[in-house]
């Protein structure tokens, strides 16, 4: 740790938070579930702490795509972000519980956890979201709203990189650590730095200013995904195109920040993601390989966070 994490070092998210309908719709469609590993581990630790399966708690849940695949484990399921287009759109789904309970979905803070009731929520979890929040005040009220033994999750994808059976891998994971450096590095936000270096400056309940009481500071478990030998998301094992590549990188909040300096720049040859892939074109024909030909396959290392509320 650098420094405590006080409220004063926080600065609220506001690029997803003011994402429209169809930037929702559009992240939803575009970025990657996380591997069925990754919810295995969670919930195995969860339950093997004596946590229980009564109610499940998404904070920064977006379009829903991690509380779909928590609900159908817990009896009440309930997810919460505080961009009203994102909870809009989860809405839409119609998921369910394993009580058949529809989830209910909330416009929220992840700090306010408005309408969760104290002692009622079994496991806390933020899929990609936790570098956004305000420590502290989650901590506050994490330890308010969780039932004594309960769990918190939290959990971060890594770097996005080019395997190594993807040919030219080498110069066009060099031509990603370029793009970052030059291109996304003036548009990321403290949050991003922290998903860089894998959560190890978060802000555990003990790490922030105030220490928060409650938690179990030897009970903090952490796993990390090998990027090259593990699934951390659905689909890295499959190859995809140079295009569909563009896609889904163009769903990344300095991405996002990018195209609003530069207006009109989104979708042309100018767009920041659009010389991203011109250049992985240019490394795939080197090699022999077209541009449209799916062979681009994806990693990326990933890492899950779980700290536990004493029980009574």
């Amino acid at each position: 740790m650098s420094q405590p994490i006080t409220t004063t070092t926080h600065s609220e998210e506001t690029t997803f938070r003011s994402y429209s309908p169809s930037s929702s719709k559009l992240y939803a469609q575009l970025r990657r579930k996380y591997h069925p590993s990754v919810y295995t581990a969670i919930l195995t630790h969860h339950t093997s702490t004596s946590g229980q399966l009564s109610h499940v708690l998404d904070l920064g849940c977006g379009p829903g795509l991690a509380t779909q695949d928590l609900a159908p484990h817990f009896a009440h399921a309930t997810g919460l972000d505080a961009s009203p287009n994102m909870i809009s759109f989860a809405q839409t789904l119609g998921l369910k519980t394993a009580s058949a309970e529809p989830v209910d979905f909330r416009v929220s803070t992840a700090e306010a956890m408005d309408g969760i009731a104290d002692e009622s929520v079994d496991l806390i979890t933020a899929a990609n979201a936790a570098h956004w929040f305000d420590m502290p005040a989650f901590w506050t009220r994490a330890a308010q709203v969780l039932r004594p033994g309960g769990s918190v999750a939290l959990w971060t994808s890594g770097e996005i990189a080019a395997h190594s059976d993807t040919p030219n891998w080498r110069a066009i994971n060099e031509a990603f650590a370029r793009f970052k450096e030059e291109e996304m590095k003036p548009y990321f936000e403290r949050g991003n730095f922290l998903v860089q270096d894998g959560y190890v400056d978060l802000g555990m309940p003990w790490d922030v200013e105030p220490p928060i009481g409650g938690f179990e500071r030897a009970g903090l478990w952490r796993r990390v995904w090998d990027a090259e030998e593990e699934e951390f998301m659905v689909g890295q094992d499959v190859p995809i195109s140079a295009e569909a590549f563009e896609r889904m990188w163009a769903t990344s909040s300095p991405v996002t920040r990018w195209r609003k300096a530069h207006p009109g720049a989104e979708g042309t040859e100018g767009d920041v993601v659009r010389r991203l892939r011109r250049d992985v074109e240019r490394l795939l024909a080197e090699v022999g390989v077209e541009g449209g030909e799916a062979v681009l396959r994806g990693t990326s290392a990933g890492v899950v966070v779980m700290v536990k509320k004493r029980g009574l």
